[in-house]
């Protein structure tokens, strides 16, 4: 097997997948890959050559904390890494960054626009601090969101603000810096160390223009990303084939720094 990492999936278990897929698919007006279960995004692997998947949940209630971390740690394995959320809005959300690197997990995952926040809002702050306190991977929903009004809560600008308050955070800014905001991302952001994955972008880009901002980037901070089951692992990983970045780009996208940054030999 090749050893593509793909940083950026998602899945749910069992029993909520068959309403959770067709309600997301619904609200989003668009139409998922998979079913959403794990057998499926493991299959999925298996095609595309694909040996680890980050799989990134949403906390979208406080709540809702125990029981992804529960089920993150049930499916961990060789091949999935999960990452857990936990809610802004929990009380104990500090509490929640400590328990989570407690249990041996490399990263957590946050939306804005599912969690109701803004990038770079003051309570934000103090829970990236406390990130880099126990040094965890944050997989960031950056950009718009398909299923929401276009407010920029998640703009690079806002990016940018938050890596420069904290550069040792290890912030993965998702959908090639920001979903839809990609003339920002080529503005602001391209060239600055900040990760980026590719996830749900190239599809929908101007093919010259994500060559661009990817070959402007530090070359160490690009990943690979499906955003599965909203993509095909497969067609994504075509996708990046067919922008002709040269091997060895190729490999630190597809492989190497995603290795690297979740600890892979």
């Amino acid at each position: 097997m090749p050893g593509y990492i793909d940083f950026h999936t998602h899945a749910f278990p069992d029993r909520l997948a068959a309403t959770a897929i067709p309600y997301l698919e619904k609200e989003g007006n668009v139409k998922a890959w998979l079913n959403g279960t794990i057998s499926a995004l493991l299959n999925s692997m298996d095609r595309a050559g694909i040996a680890v998947s980050v799989l990134g949940s949403i906390a979208t209630r406080p709540e809702q904390f125990a029981a992804i971390l529960a089920w993150s740690g049930e499916i961990r394995s060789d091949r999935l890494m999960p990452f857990p959320s936990f809610h802004p809005a929990d009380p104990e959300a500090r509490e929640r960054i400590a328990i989570i690197k407690g249990e041996g997990f490399a990263g957590i995952k946050l939306h804005p626009y599912y969690q109701g926040f803004v990038l770079d809002e003051d309570r934000m702050l103090r829970l990236y601090e406390k990130m880099c306190e126990h040094d965890l991977i944050l997989l960031m929903h950056t950009g718009f969101d398909i299923a929401f009004p276009r407010d920029p809560i998640a703009s690079p600008a806002r990016v940018i603000r938050v890596v420069e308050q904290f550069p040792e955070l290890k912030l993965v800014a998702s959908h090639l810096g920001a979903w839809e905001q990609w003339d920002e991302v080529e503005e602001v952001m391209a060239g600055r160390p900040v990760y980026m994955d590719i996830s749900y972008t190239l599809d929908q880009i101007d093919r010259q223009q994500a060559r661009a901002i990817m070959l402007k980037h530090p070359a160490d901070y690009l990943l690979f990303g499906s955003d599965s089951p909203w993509a095909g692992q497969q067609e994504t990983y075509q996708l990046v084939k067919e922008l002709d970045l040269g091997e060895e780009l190729e490999g630190k996208i597809l492989r190497e720094n995603g290795r690297r940054l979740l600890g892979l030999r």
